[in-house]
């Protein structure tokens, strides 16, 4: 079996293909010196381990002899982890993506020596097929056009660049910068009310993907508005997600998207920050409703990722893969979605009656299978299970009564998932993101405060304290990115710096623990110092001083994930707030500015920074607690502001001298707030002038309304 230099990586993906024939190189100067030495253009193939259409094209083109061979013949082939380096993954995608319209994963960008792309596109079949060109031809043709053509190739590489640089550009379009006010709010929640499907749930057509920041926004605008249509638009999304087979109705979890407008069938790989995200959503659509449905898609969430997803030193992975093994007598064959899927049978086989019946009419299993419209072949007589009949409809059906029926359906599910067990479990992504780990700790430390869950509690603690022992050197101040099996690398970008320091700002205000918050102090400070635009606002995603960036991006969309940008600002705002520094409200204040021309022109692209500018206009509450962390009396008022919606607002814990101090030389009025007749007390204040202080958590909960 061949070996390349990816063999010495510590990516899963760079991994999967180290036995490939393709003389693979890892991106770094080694690559880009033999490119220049040999005259030779680089093709680029940028992907993520549980990626399906990137194994699709392992198999068919990277696996195939005669292929490696025209690659290794006339380029330089380098493998990227998009996971691993987005700084280097965004800047070819914005390429693709203006060069064709489009883009996605597997990517394939063909580049000069300097790194300047001049061809791109995504998923190539060997052959010409599916109205793609054949890759083999392409390699063939674009190696033929570099022999004859490569001056010419280069100038309009340089060009594109320029060009690009232009297009991607973020900075205010006036002097003082254009004003963030409540029309940019209306414009998009417009957008997304016309995008809407009032039936279904979700914005747009088929396919289906999540995308909570729009949760966000339009959660936090119904808080300011008071508009039902906004809050509904959110409240059905999550009903009909949690209802389908894009919810893993035994395991907990949500899938990547769903491939109809149903959210029936799922492109089944798993994403670390999609559970985090989602279980955000649940917790606040539950804050807001108290109705328990939400509460247990939540709770099944971290399920998932406590028992699947968790190192044991308590990180977090990043990703399960689509495809798993069919047969495990041919483990070289697997197909998309074979772990989740189930023939009549093999339930039938597993359960006495009637559970049985019970459990296939509440999940939609048919004889036949329930997928009639699907491609692959794994699919034939098999079964996605979604809710296809609540429990009150089973116990309706079958003439029994409710809680035995929710009794039997329940154990009924854990011989599935058990017997699912003893499968072939698709491919574990198993290193450790800061970004993505920073997400999962937001959620987690909400999980621990609003369904009051120790467990959830002491993995978010545990998954920082993770972070700051293995990612983060105090004496630089400095993040690094990734780790995996006891090594930690690359230095970290815009995103980590940013949702890391989220993490630790709610993490803070679940816990109460001083340190996470002055780090998240010093965080903020570091990300200033390596990012931030100081004359035209904004952050760059990626620091200066690397040489094989042809460009630095300010990443301007909240997509699956949310932007660095939006997320830094939000940030800022709340350290505003806490700290009583204007530095950091007047680099929000840039970056907003920077960032208004593309809020007005297309708000939708970044709902998580509405969101932003929603805690901004909303007149943000200074909640301060005077009391004990852990007295009866103390826990009476956190509960009474956690068993509710309260998004605009900060909140600190005086309850200890090193506290006062702390938190005084932030704002000087906290050295005078106290308990009151020796109990716990909560300060309600805006702009620093406060309500006069009370300790009954029911009138604490009218000043919150």
């Amino acid at each position: 079996m061949p070996t390349n230099r990816l063999a010495n990586e510590k990516s899963p993906y760079l991994l999967q293909h180290a036995h490939n024939p393709v003389d693979w190189h890892p991106w770094g100067p080694e690559a880009f010196e033999k490119a220049r030495r040999e005259n030779k253009p680089i093709f680029l193939s940028i992907g993520y381990s549980t990626c399906h259409w990137c194994h699709v094209m392992e198999r068919e083109s990277f696996e195939n002899d005669g292929i490696a061979a025209l690659l290794n013949r006339d380029y330089v082939a380098i493998k990227v982890d998009r996971e691993e380096r987005p700084d280097v993954d965004r800047i070819y995608m914005t390429f693709v993506q203006a060069t064709t319209g489009g883009g996605g994963w597997p990517m394939s960008v063909w580049l000069t020596p300097e790194l300047q792309p001049f061809f791109g596109g995504t998923y190539f079949p060997p052959e010409n097929r599916f109205g793609h060109p054949g890759f083999a031809s392409v390699l063939t043709q674009i190696a033929d056009a570099w022999r004859a053509d490569r001056g010419q190739i280069e100038d309009s590489a340089r060009d594109v660049v320029a060009q690009l640089q232009k297009q991607v550009a973020v900075a205010p379009a006036h002097a003082g910068g254009a004003a963030i006010d409540a029309a940019i709010l209306d414009t998009g929640y417009f957008v997304f009310r016309r995008t809407f499907d009032s039936h279904l749930g979700g914005f747009g057509g088929a396919p289906k993907f999540p995308r909570p920041s729009v949760h966000n926004f339009l959660l936090r605008y119904y808080a300011r508005t008071k508009s039902d249509e906004a809050l509904e638009m959110v409240l059905l999304t999550l009903r009909e997600m949690a209802k389908g087979g894009m919810h893993d109705q035994l395991g907990g979890g949500f899938h990547r998207y769903s491939v109809d407008d149903r959210w029936f069938v799922p492109h089944f790989e798993k994403m670390l920050y999609d559970q985090a995200q989602l279980a955000i959503s649940y917790l606040e659509a539950f804050q807001i409703t108290r109705e328990p449905e939400y509460a247990a898609t939540a709770r099944r969430i971290f399920d998932y990722v406590l028992r699947d997803m968790t190192d044991a030193a308590g990180g977090f992975y990043s990703a399960e893969d689509a495809d798993s093994v069919i047969d495990p007598a041919e483990p070289g064959r697997k197909g998309e979605g074979a772990f989740y899927i189930w023939t009549a049978a093999e339930i039938r086989a597993l359960l006495a009656p009637p559970a049985a019946d019970w459990l296939c009419y509440r999940y939609g299993v048919a004889e036949g299978g329930n997928v009639t419209h699907d491609p692959h072949e794994e699919f034939t007589g098999r079964n996605i299970l979604y809710q296809a009949n609540d429990v009150e409809d089973v116990a309706l059906h079958f003439e029994r009564p409710v809680e035995e029926v929710r009794a039997r359906l329940g154990e009924a599910e854990r011989v599935l998932l058990e017997a699912r067990g003893r499968r072939v479990r698709p491919h574990l992504d198993d290193k450790v993101l800061t970004s993505w780990n920073g997400l999962m700790i937001s959620a987690f430390a909400l999980g621990g405060a609003v369904l009051e869950e120790p467990r959830c509690a002491e993995a978010a603690r545990r998954a920082a304290e993770f972070l700051i022992a293995r990612m983060y050197d105090p004496a630089a101040g400095a993040l690094l990115r990734r780790y995996r099996q006891g090594d930690a690398a690359i230095p970290a970008f815009l995103d980590d710096y940013a949702l890391f320091t989220q993490a630790l700002l709610d993490l803070y205000e679940a816990q109460f623990d001083l340190r996470h918050l002055e780090l998240a102090v010093r965080l903020a400070e570091k990300q200033s110092e390596l990012f931030e635009d100081r004359e035209h606002g904004g952050f760059f995603s990626a620091a200066a001083g690397d040489a094989s960036l042809v460009m630095r991006v300010k990443e301007d969309y909240d997509g699956a994930e949310p932007s660095g940008n939006s997320v830094a600002v939000m940030n800022l705002l709340r350290l505003a707030q806490m700290t009583g520094r204007a530095a950091f409200r007047e680099a929000a204040d840039r970056a907003l500015a920077a960032f208004a021309p593309r809020l007005n022109a297309a708000p939708v692209a970044l709902p998580q920074m509405l969101a932003a500018c929603e805690f901004l206009l909303g007149a943000p509450r200074e909640i301060v607690l005077a009391g004990d962390r852990d007295g009866a009396d103390t826990r009476a008022l956190l509960r009474a502001l956690r068993g509710r919606f309260v998004p605009n607002r900060i909140v600190l814990l005086v309850d200890s001298p090193e506290a006062r101090r702390t938190l005084a030389a932030f704002i000087p009025t906290i050295a005078s707030m106290e308990k009151q007749n020796a109990r716990a007390a909560a300060y309600v204040c805006r702009n620093y002038t406060c309500e006069l202080p009370v300790s009954e958590a029911d009138r604490f909960a009218e000043l919150l309304q």
